[in-house]
This record gives structure tokens, C-alpha cells and sequence, in this order.
């Protein structure tokens, strides 16, 4: 704890000194944004979190958690079917953490929350509009929308759902909870746009 607090006050000294000289707003933004996550660090991970699609109930969920998926990989999440452009919302609040692209994921979104547990989004269809790295995020807020994109193509369109702590991935269908109401902050697609990588996992 007293490493994370002289970490986080060296972040903080460099960051005023950066804002105080002028020297480059890009370089003072990304620094307050590693602040905010290393804050997370040091919060308790949560016990409960959101289902990531409004009308799907856990119970419809089944369980494919460590699945053989090919040749020596196993399945690190839960798959969640649901029509194609469905919204997919934060399990959590947290942070933006990758916008972007990978083949076995296609379309992925992945936020930062307490505990600096990564929840993983992929296949995507589009993101939300706007979404940016960096981006503070709640229960209400779409990341995206339910496709097929990356390994999922030929499949039903279905959110491949992780969670990866410090340790690996862990199983999120113990955690999930069903929304009572759906409540969202945005929800129009917009086209494919692929952003610089800060963290790249799987499906």
C-alpha cells in the first residue's frame, strides 16, 4: 500500500509539473489517465457485476467456461447470445482501456475496474459512438454492439465476455447479476474505427 501511494504521488508530482510548464497536453493527459488507473489498484475488486446485455438473464447463460476451444486453448470466458446489434454495456464503472481489433476477438472493447480487474468485450459488431480510450464508464454506458466479428464469423452473433485479474482470467458467470431495467447512455452504432493498443487479450 505505501509503494501504490509513492507511486501515485510521483504520478501526480510529474503530472503538475507537466500542466504548470505547458509541456505537451497529450503526454499530461496520458499521464493522468495511468493516475486514475493505478487508483483502481488499489480499490476492491467487486463481488457482483452487471450482465453486459440488458435483456439476457443469467440463467439463459450456459456455462462454457474452460471449454476446449482448437488445438491446446480453452475457452476464458462466457459466450452471451443475443441478436445481431444488440447494445453491450459495462459490467462495471471503470475506464476504457483498449479500443481495437484482434483476430481471435475481432472488435473488442476492454475496461479497467476496481482492483484493476480487466473486463473484456469482443466479436463486436460496431462500438459506440464516441468511444474513446480513457473514457470513464458506468453500468449505463454501451460499449458496443453483439456481432460476429473475428473468430465468431459463421457462428450466431453472440459478446464473448472475459475477466482477467493480476493472476489470469477467472470465470465471470459467478459474478454476473441480472439488470433490473435497462439503462443506457448511448446507442447508435457507428463504423469500424481501430485505436492504438494498450492491453490485448484473447477471446
Amino acid at each position: 500500500m505505501k509503494r501504490l501511494v509513492k507511486v501515485l504521488g510521483v504520478f501526480a508530482a510529474t503530472l503538475f509539473i507537466l500542466l504548470i510548464t505547458g509541456a505537451g497536453s497529450a503526454i499530461s493527459d496520458k499521464l493522468l489517465f495511468y493516475v486514475r488507473v493505478a487508483k483502481l489498484y488499489s480499490q476492491t475488486p467487486e463481488s457482483r457485476i452487471a450482465m453486459p446485455l440488458a435483456d439476457v438473464s443469467k440463467k439463459q447463460i450456459a456455462d462454457t467456461w474452460q471449454a476446449p476451444r482448437g488445438v491446446g486453448r480453452r475457452h476464458e470466458g462466457q459466450d452471451i447470445f443475443a441478436p445481431r446489434g444488440t447494445p453491450v454495456l459495462s459490467a462495471t464503472n471503470g475506464y476504457v482501456l483498449r479500443v481495437g481489433v484482434n483476430s481471435l476477438g475481432g472488435q473488442t472493447v476492454s475496461v479497467v475496474g476496481s482492483g484493476g480487474r480487466v473486463y473484456y468485450y469482443a466479436h463486436l459488431d460496431a462500438y459506440a459512438p464516441g468511444l474513446e480510450v480513457g473514457d470513464w464508464v458506468s453500468t449505463r454506458t454501451v460499449l458496443g454492439y453483439v456481432g460476429t466479428t473475428g473468430n465468431a464469423q459463421g457462428t450466431p452473433p453472440h459478446l464473448h465476455f472475459g475477466v482477467y485479474t493480476l493472476n489470469g482470467a477467472i470465470n465471470p458467470l459467478p459474478l454476473l447479476t441480472d439488470r433490473t431495467a435497462p439503462a443506457m447512455t448511448r446507442n447508435k452504432p457507428r463504423e469500424t474505427r481501430t485505436r492504438s493498443r494498450l492491453i490485448n487479450r484473447r477471446a
